[in-house]
């Protein structure tokens, strides 16, 4: 970074010089902001793995009240599930005489951006067109879109290797665990007894290009996926503690108002299913 200081420095040109200033200061504003959030992690990490105040100050090279004073600056740790910089949801569009964005996903999209902001990181909702064309190859990025509307979606998911979306023969939509065979259904299908409860995908997969991963959210409902964001805002820290960064799957349901679709309950179906281990 402190050779790009110099290199805009260099810049005889200002109208040239002020653009790029401004663009590093956005730059080194938000690595300031991602530095203080891992020292927070790691600070934390070390408190709770038995190391001391003075262990940490030590460290550090600071006093054990400058720690003090530490530990509590900067975003939460969990930050990080979501973005390290700028947040990026998707949604789909719905093809209509008019396209148009469901109000469950819209919802989700809402939902997911205010846990963002509340972890104190900026985000932007988009859409997915009815063509299910997405760009996967961005950083911080969130998609909520399943496999009957997306074939970019449905190639994702093809290659998670611990849960598979597919339809079963009566024609219903199922998350399937590939290790044991367990089939989850969503009860709002169920033909002898339907009930306001969905279920839902969420995961960390690979991005195609290989040079990071992206979460994808994908309700058997739109109302499912709405679920997830719901079971995300209560759980994002246990989740983010658990897993961090990388790559997972597992089942989520969620109970709804069947007037409203408001989410009243959510809870995990399966284990955090971890990739590495598959």
């Amino acid at each position: 970074m402190i050779e790009e200081v110099r290199r805009v420095a260099a810049m005889q040109d200002h109208s040239l010089r002020v653009k790029a200033a401004v663009e590093l200061m956005n730059d080194l504003q938000a690595a300031v902001v991602e530095t203080s959030r891992m020292r927070k992690e790691s600070i934390a990490w070390l408190r709770d793995h038995g190391h001391s105040m003075a262990d940490v100050a030590k460290m550090m090279g600071v006093s054990r009240a400058r720690v003090a004073q530490l530990r509590d600056a900067g975003p939460p740790p969990e930050r990080a599930f979501l973005g390290t910089e700028h947040a990026q949801v998707l949604v789909p569009m719905r093809a209509g005489e008019r396209d148009y964005v469901a109000l469950e996903d819209s919802s989700t999209g809402q939902k997911l951006l205010a846990l963002a902001h509340r972890l104190q990181l900026e985000g932007d909702l988009g859409y997915i067109p009815t063509s299910g064309e997405i760009n996967l190859n961005r950083d911080d990025l969130t998609v909520v879109c399943g496999p009957k509307t997306s074939p970019i979606t449905a190639e994702a998911l093809g290659k998670d290797p611990r849960l598979a979306f597919e339809t079963l023969p009566d024609g219903r939509w199922a998350l399937t665990e590939r290790e044991n065979g367990t089939v989850h259904t969503s009860p709002t299908d169920s033909p002898e007894t339907p009930s306001p409860t969905d279920i839902a995908y969420l995961g960390r997969l690979p991005r195609p290009d290989g040079q990071g991963t992206f979460l994808l959210v994908a309700g058997v409902h739109a109302v499912g996926s709405l679920g997830v964001a719901h079971f995300l805002s209560e759980n994002i820290a246990d989740l983010y503690k658990q897993m961090g960064t990388a790559p997972f799957s597992m089942v989520v349901a969620a109970d709804y108002d069947p007037s409203t679709k408001a989410i009243t309950g959510s809870r995990p179906l399966t284990d955090v299913l971890t990739h590495e281990t598959a």
